[in-house]
């Protein structure tokens, strides 16, 4: 019961793992229809799970084979029933991966080095691994798609867990704001536009568009690598991919804009959708006077809030402009999680400052307006924040954490489903085990061919 709250389906360790080396074992552990498991793939589990932080026991090996088992057979369905991955979701996959990676190694030539292989290689080494991934993944959620628990099933879960497996709830927070960016008039964008086509005038004259990029961009993720960055087609904005696939490798693009302000790319090197180029940003500032027109403007609604004259709702609408946050009363969701509540941990990898501004405030309290910069769209505003929630640790009850219970009541469920389904399947498809797993203990009773 201790794992009541992760999700109780297969755990993956991920696609990508250690290079493979000369010594690597080649013997096959098992047999789903047509896909094979190869002790080197249990050994690269094991490895990245000790990697994590798991521990491995004399059972470890037994496990993770069930569990590339059961991912196997669920290909092997997908095979059957046909499921269709395209090459977009394949991409779109395989840059989400890599860029993980890419952040826990430090740098795409640091990745390169790692494996001993140029981006584009791995790519497409590990392609035809992630569009099984994903067919697996389809496969299951087409199982359980349609699972529901009631508000009965979810009470009569609740009180099978054991009074001393109830797991301890840390403090959670959840917040809205509202928020004015200053308006960014013609003269700022033209400056913004000049500014940059004089760079590109400069490298055209001779000057190094990597030097030119550390020096002088704003784009914060590329700016230290010179401007030069990896993607596939799909993972940027539309315009900033028509500038890339409109050049010839060496030719730099003409000053374009995209939501995020102005950009010159250069392309380095395209290989299919997959590309390389370098590129500087320049997001247009605003004038003094643009930032006094919002603070006069967020001070007569901090005023109206004060004075209870204007309900919060009606001055999200009425006053704010961020797009994120405006259409939904101005509450804050979590990036990390994807909910509205927040963690200690989370706010201080994501935003310090909320924490800063409400640490003495109590449930429906606002604070008082200040600068706020916003890292994801990378400009600055003015905000009011208002304490939503706040609450204590606790260990984990209907009344307070129902939402959470709920999905670990589905995730049962999906469990038990997903077990059901695996006894049925196992009966039909071929599958062949290596005698040296003969003794193991398993979840399922797995069919052995002679």
């Amino acid at each position: 019961m201790k794992f009541l709250f992760i999700p109780l389906l297969v755990v993956s360790f991920g696609i990508f793992g250690q290079p493979t080396g000369k010594n690597s074992i080649d013997k096959i552990a098992a047999q789903i229809g047509e896909n094979i498991i190869l002790q080197s793939d249990i050994e690269a589990q094991k490895a990245q799970a000790s990697e994590a932080g798991y521990t491995l026991t004399s059972q470890t090996d037994c496990q993770m084979l069930e569990d590339l088992m059961f991912q196997n057979l669920l290909l092997n369905q997908a095979e059957i029933d046909s499921i269709v991955i395209t090459d977009a979701q394949v991409d779109a996959e395989m840059e989400n991966r890599v860029r993980i990676i890419e952040q826990q190694i430090g740098s795409r030539q640091k990745m390169e080095e790692f494996y001993g292989k140029t981006i584009t290689q791995i790519k497409n080494e590990f392609r035809p691994l992630i569009r099984k991934r994903l067919m697996t993944e389809e496969m299951q959620r087409r199982i359980t798609q349609d699972i529901t628990v009631s508000p009965k099933e979810i009470e009569e879960f609740y009180k099978t867990i054991p009074t001393d497996s109830v797991p301890l709830i840390n403090a959670a927070l959840s917040f809205q704001q509202i928020v004015i960016f200053p308006a960014i008039s013609k003269e700022d964008k033209l400056r913004a536009w000049n500014t940059l086509n004089d760079l590109r005038n400069d490298i055209l004259k001779g000057k190094s568009f990597e030097s030119m990029a550390r020096i002088h961009s704003e784009d914060p993720g590329s700016a230290p690598q010179g401007g030069k960055m990896s993607a596939t087609r799909g993972m940027m904005v539309a315009r900033f991919e028509a500038a890339v696939f409109s050049l010839k490798e060496g030719e730099i693009s003409t000053v374009f804009e995209t939501e995020y302000g102005y950009h010159i790319v250069q392309l380095l090197e395209r290989k299919g959708d997959d590309y390389t180029c370098r590129h500087i940003l320049i997001i247009p500032q605003f004038e003094r006077n643009s930032l006094a027109e919002a603070s006069t403007k967020i001070e007569e609604c901090y005023k109206q809030l004060k004075e209870n004259s204007i309900t919060w709702e009606a001055a999200v609408l009425k006053y704010s402009n961020d797009e994120n946050t405006k259409q939904n009363r101005g509450i804050i969701t979590n990036p990390i999680t994807g909910e509205q509540t927040w963690s200690m941990e989370d706010l201080g990898q994501v935003d310090q400052q909320i924490y800063l501004l409400t640490d003495a405030m109590n449930k429906g309290d606002i604070s008082s307006p200040s600068l706020y910069y916003d890292y994801i769209g990378r400009k600055q505003g003015i905000r009011i924040v208002r304490l939503m929630e706040r609450t204590s640790p606790h260990k984990a009850n209907l009344n307070d954490d129902y939402a959470l219970i709920q999905r670990a009541a589905e995730s049962r469920k999906k469990e038990k489903i997903l077990k059901a389904w695996t006894d049925s399947k196992i009966q039909n498809a071929y599958i062949r085990l290596d005698d040296g797993f003969a003794n193991c203990e398993f979840k399922h009773k797995w069919v052995v061919t002679p």
